[in-house]
């Protein structure tokens, strides 16, 4: 007989992101019979008759305790497969041959019985036993089972029809269950349960792992298995193309607590010498030129690993070989022990347009029982795809800095990555929607770069189009006195419907509002206005500036003198608009200036105060007031033999009243012209006549002036050529009635740069 078979390559597509978990039923849920079928039976088998727990009719039904599962990673050793597992299943209670092997009571599980047609003399197939009963419940009764029993030609065992289980401790008859391959070691349960399953159980734990833990945890449509075994074999021996008949079965035993499965790789189940397979992670046989490449896997039967088994194989298509792609071997070695062999195609990126192009290999083995068979396949190479990316170009009609982007792709290798900057190449974010913002009338544009799994890309560029008419043309203050005088306005343009006006301010609930374009009586502060019509809103704000407030000041000189004494009143006040003084003895002033003006008091007592007061004001409620005092004093002596007033008497008979003198000395003198301190001159009161003496630090006199008649000079000094530095006066002076009076000092000299 001859078959034809399709050539099985397993190629494993290799993309930048490889998954860390199972995919559980990636293209939807899966039946019994399609998880037999489409992922467990390999090559050489011929399978059908698919009853699931004893009905034909359920096998075609979505089951929910079978599952197809996929694995990319390498923390598990099974890529692909399915999962049979007792969590939802329904009740098994009644069957023969797990009770034979559990020696409990069953209460729910999954069976799937099928029959078979194998081309070769062997069968083979590879799977995990997983429990959430380790290790709490090691060498405990809830001894979850599990078992292959297969019957037909030269089978004979002691399950029904005369049945074998191939899921046997290597090298055994002992069934893999809980109780036979664990850690080895029993916690707080008797060893004795364990050592009545198996004598030998705690050298079976070479055979058992927690190291897919994490990844049953991980994935959410697993049961959180705590212990697995490593990868186990079933293998059996058959008579080639006869009819053959296997139940895989597991179930819980005694309760439904915690659950178990069992992993079958798919494609395992084979009979065939060799075979090879051709299969991708997307489900075509498509790889890209500098993107991905293609392992092609050569297995046989691990049963039958013990010699060395070469095998020819013939490369044909439209891609050539050492141009299109790598120089593939032409003679697949197996040596003793190895069950698969692997060679790589890797397509080369010759950026040459030539469309798609076919890799065929060809395989023709005879297997044991002298069929012919040719194993025939087709990879396809392609070229890097145009990436066409689809996004949108938003119109707004306010500015806003909340505008949602979006950008998709097609046409490459999804998923894709999405990078987006601006016009100037500047990162502003990344995934498939980022906000952009837009402040002003016009168009602003951003650039996304669309990268597929394959590293190939695309941009595009995405364009905000702002049309506002709203805005605020003019913005105006008053400043505010020390009352809330204050006033803002808004102007605003282009508004739609009726607009509302909002102020936001400092004031006494702090902040006020008011809904309207001018706002009065206000105080100092920023004030923030909001115009908002049926379209959109703008703001602006303002600034509210506060008058300086009035300072009342006032010199008078002298300050006190003999009577009839003439004053001098110099106005220094500031930020006043009206100065309203009273002289204190009765007389009253309103002047709107600064100007100085003169004042004479008249006394006839020995002694008389006046208390001069200038209130300065700023509009209506702003005000400020200072003080100065002066003494007026009745001066003379009066002869008591010639009964006349004489002012320079020199006889003081006990009726002479005079005033004392007074000096009083700056320190600082600075010589820069501008009207301050440019001269060291003493300030004086009550004085006829005035000495000033300036000498260096040695005491050399660098400057001496006498003045007779103070009415006419007043000695002062420049600084002349002197240095910086400290200088020493003295000064000697008359008073009026020729008291004497004097005294010393330093001053700082000091020209300003």
């Amino acid at each position: 007989m001859k078959y034809l078979l399709s050539l099985s390559i397993f190629v494993f597509l290799c993309f930048s992101t490889l998954y860390s978990q199972f995919t559980i039923n990636p293209n939807g849920a899966i039946t019994p019979q399609q998880a037999i079928q489409d992922v467990l039976v390999g090559y050489g088998i011929q399978a059908f008759n698919v009853t699931y727990n004893g009905s034909a009719t359920n096998a075609q039904n979505v089951s929910p305790s079978v599952y197809e599962f996929n694995y990319a990673g390498t923390n598990f050793p099974l890529q692909s497969g399915v999962l049979m597992q007792t969590q939802s299943a329904p009740s098994v209670l009644n069957d023969p041959d797990l009770l034979a092997l559990s020696g409990q009571n069953l209460t729910n599980g999954v069976i799937i019985e099928f029959d078979f047609i194998p081309t070769g003399d062997t069968l083979s197939f590879r799977y995990h036993f997983a429990s959430s009963e380790y290790s709490s419940y090691t060498c405990s009764n809830f001894n979850d089972v599990f078992g292959f029993f297969i019957s037909g030609p030269g089978i004979s065992g002691p399950f029904t029809n005369n049945a074998v289980n191939l899921a046997t401790v290597p090298g055994t008859n002992i069934p893999v269950a809980i109780n036979t391959v664990n850690s080895g070691n029993a916690g707080f349960n008797s060893p004795a349960t364990c050592a009545a399953a198996d004598p030998n159980w705690q050298a079976n734990s070479i055979y058992f792992t927690t190291n897919y833990n994490p990844l049953f945890s991980a994935s959410s449509q697993i049961y959180n298995f705590n212990g697995a075994t490593i990868t186990l074999s079933a293998n059996t021996d058959l008579i080639c193309n006869q009819v053959y008949h296997i139940k895989l079965a597991i179930a819980n035993a005694l309760d439904q607590a915690l659950d178990s499965g069992v992993f079958l790789e798919a494609g395992s189940f084979a009979s065939d010498a060799v075979a090879v397979t051709v299969a991708t992670v997307s489900g075509d046989t498509t790889i890209i030129e500098g993107c991905t490449n293609a392992n092609f896997i050569f297995t046989r039967p691990s049963n039958d690993v013990a010699d060395t088994l070469l095998i020819n194989y013939t490369i044909t298509g439209d891609a050539i070989e050492g141009i299109d792609f790598n120089f593939l071997p032409d003679t697949i070695i197996f040596l003793p022990g190895e069950d698969s062999v692997i060679i790589n195609l890797t397509p080369f990126q010759d950026g040459v347009t030539e469309g798609f192009e076919s890799v065929i290999i060809t395989v023709e083995l005879i297997n044991p029982c002298n069929d012919t068979i040719f194993s025939q396949g087709t990879i396809y190479i392609g070229e890097g795809p145009i990436i066409n990316i689809s996004e949108n170009d938003p119109i707004v009609q306010c500015a806003t800095d909340n505008i949602p982007l979006f950008a998709s792709s097609s046409g490459g290798y999804a998923p894709y990555e999405y990078e987006w900057t601006d016009i100037g190449g500047a990162p502003i974010g990344t995934g498939d929607t980022i906000f952009g913002s837009i402040f002003q009338n016009g168009t602003i544009s951003y650039l996304v770069t669309a990268t597929d799994q394959c590293n190939f890309s695309n941009i595009d560029t995405v364009t905000i189009t702002m049309n506002q008419t709203l805005a605020i043309d003019t913005m105006g203050t008053v400043s505010s006195s020390c009352q809330p005088t204050g006033v803002v306005w808004g102007l605003a343009t282009g508004t739609t419907g009726i607009p509302a006006f909002n102020w936001i301010g400092p004031g006494p609930n702090n902040p006020n509002f008011i809904n309207a374009s001018v706002w009065e009586n206000i105080p100092s502060g920023w004030y923030y206005f909001t115009v908002t019509d049926n379209v959109c809103s703008v703001n602006d704000s303002v600034f509210v500036g506060l008058l300086d407030p009035p300072v009342a000041s006032f010199n008078v000189s002298p300050m006190a003198g003999c009577s009839p004494l003439e004053v001098t009143i110099t106005n220094t006040s500031q930020n006043g608009s009206a100065y309203l003084w009273n002289l204190g003895d009765g007389t009253t002033n309103i002047t709107t200036n600064l100007s100085s003006f003169t004042h004479v008091f008249i006394d006839s007592t020995m002694n008389q105060g006046y208390a001069i007061q200038l209130i300065v004001q700023q509009g209506q409620f702003c005000s400020d007031t200072a003080v100065v005092g002066v003494i007026s004093t009745v001066c003379g002596c009066t002869n008591l033999e010639a009964d006349n007033y004489n002012p320079y008497a020199t006889v003081d008979d006990g009726s002479c009243i005079f005033p004392d003198p007074i000096i009083i000395a700056p320190n600082v003198l600075t010589p820069d012209n501008d009207g301050l301190n440019d001269v060291f001159e003493l300030d004086w009161l009550n004085l006829k006549s005035l000495r000033l003496v300036i000498l260096n630090r040695w005491g050399n006199v660098i400057y001496d002036e006498t003045s007779a008649d103070l009415s006419l000079s007043v000695p002062g000094w420049d600084g002349g050529s002197a240095e910086d530095g400290v200088y020493f006066y003295r000064y000697e002076g008359t008073g009026i009635a020729n008291q004497p009076l004097d005294g010393h000092g330093f001053l700082h000299l000091i020209r300003k740069k």
